[in-house]
């Protein structure tokens, strides 16, 4: 891990005090103004809302430039991973900071092989949500649950619960995604099968019925590694941070990861695609494309699953999300579904009008990935369920990060507050 150096300092002058700020610059990135002494020498603070000028860990896992459209994991290109590498060959890069050998890459892919099985009594904890409960929702509460279950791993200040934790949930998130699934549709739970892939098992627990034999298909396989891989971690967003502000108070790795499930519900975060893909929905033929435009350009309608909050350039896994989608889309014999031809038509008209151009709104991973999942056989309420289950890996990397970090403390945020001064207590009998 590079860390970060001092390289001068920044001059702030407050009244008549002046304060020298350090400046520190990490591998790659922008500089970073160091304001840990700011109130302690002022009796001031910063003030920015969404934390979007502020930097608040040290990370070595994830490094985005969302001008130039550059996604990076350990230092690896986000597009050549997905093309080349695997999800759990991922996970051992995300966790430990370097790709395995072949030797380590069996251990590890054995370890999370054969974590996969769930307790016998936590199928049963299914059976206490109604049948039309929200996927997330069930998901939330079941890996909370799971620190019930697996008691033995739940002190954060040793090493070796740290590990048996992320092994686990890495192997049984998947497990317990399926079984949300298979509970909201009325069917049977499918156990794991030890020697399937990991996408493949998952699939595989998603689709099977007892009535017939599971045939696996090596294209689905891969498109659904590859998508695990897409969104696997991206940096210090809003469930990632949610984890890390979790897991400061010294909070087990289970409840600090159903924390960041909880997160990643929301709309404006891990929802994005099934907002996207209703939205092509609504669209529904090529010719309403047009329109529709018009409609954005008037504020009418929203443009769901262009821009995003950091890139302001081509999102970089969106290209290899669209290739995923025509392979997908070939194999189940769907190559001319009407969406995917609006979402091209859509594309084209975006990627050059000027509208779009000028306001940076490009394609983000969302505007693939509905389509992608849809044909796959999932509806959209299991969109974000499936997002959290690639993203276990990114929490948990950055929560072991910051566990071991020697400058983590409990996370604080301060305010600037707006309401009533000080004032003294009226008896109600007294009051206007």
């Amino acid at each position: 891990m590079d860390k970060m150096t001092d390289t001068g300092s920044a001059s702030l002058t407050i009244g008549d005090k002046t304060l020298s700020l350090p400046i520190l610059k990490g591998s790659i990135g922008p500089d970073v103004i160091d304001v840990r002494k700011l109130y302690a020498e002022t009796d001031c603070f910063t003030f920015d809302p969404g934390f979007t000028s502020t930097a608040a860990c040290e990370s070595a896992i994830t490094y985005i430039d969302g001008d130039k459209g550059v996604l990076l994991y350990r230092g690896y290109p986000i597009d050549q991973l997905a093309k080349q590498s695997t999800f759990l060959e991922v996970c051992y890069l995300l966790i430990n900071g370097e790709l395995p050998n072949a030797a380590q890459y069996v251990e590890f892919e054995r370890s999370i092989t054969t974590h996969t099985m769930l307790h016998d009594q936590f199928d049963r904890f299914f059976q206490g949500f109604r049948r039309d409960a929200h996927p997330m929702a069930v998901m939330t509460a079941s890996v909370g649950a799971l620190s019930a279950f697996y008691h033995d791993s739940l002190d954060v200040n040793d090493p070796d619960h740290r590990r048996i934790s992320m092994i686990r949930m890495i192997a049984k998130i998947p497990t317990i995604a399926a079984r949300t699934f298979k509970y909201s549709i009325g069917q049977p739970f499918v156990s794991p099968r030890n020697e399937l892939g990991y996408a493949e098992n998952f699939l595989r627990m998603c689709f099977a019925v007892p009535a017939e034999d599971y045939k696996g298909n090596p294209i689905l396989a891969r498109a659904m590694d590859r998508i695990f891989i897409l969104h696997a971690d991206h940096e210090q967003n809003a469930s990632t941070s949610t984890v890390r502000l979790a897991g400061s108070t010294g909070a087990n790795p289970f409840a600090c990861i159903a924390a960041g499930i909880a997160a990643l519900w929301g709309p404006a975060h891990g929802g994005a695609n099934e907002e996207a893909l209703n939205m092509l929905r609504e669209i529904g033929k090529p010719e309403n494309v047009p329109a529709y435009v018009q409609g954005v350009k008037d504020r009418k309608y929203r443009l769901m699953g262009f821009g995003h909050r950091v890139y302001k350039n081509y999102d970089p896994r969106a290209k290899v999300m669209q290739e995923t989608c025509h392979e997908v889309l070939k194999e189940v014999g769907d190559a001319n579904d009407p969406l995917l031809q609006v979402a091209m038509e859509l594309e084209k008209i975006a990627l050059s009008d000027d509208y779009f151009i000028s306001r940076k709104l490009y394609p983000n991973i969302d505007f693939y990935s509905g389509i992608t999942l849809s044909a796959m056989g999932f509806p959209s309420e299991m969109f974000t369920v499936l997002f959290a289950l690639a993203r276990t890996v990114g929490w948990i990397s950055q929560w072991q990060e910051m566990i071991a970090d020697p400058q983590q403390k409990i996370g604080r945020p301060r305010q600037l507050y707006t309401g009533p001064a000080y004032r003294d207590f009226v008896s109600v009998d007294k009051r206007a």
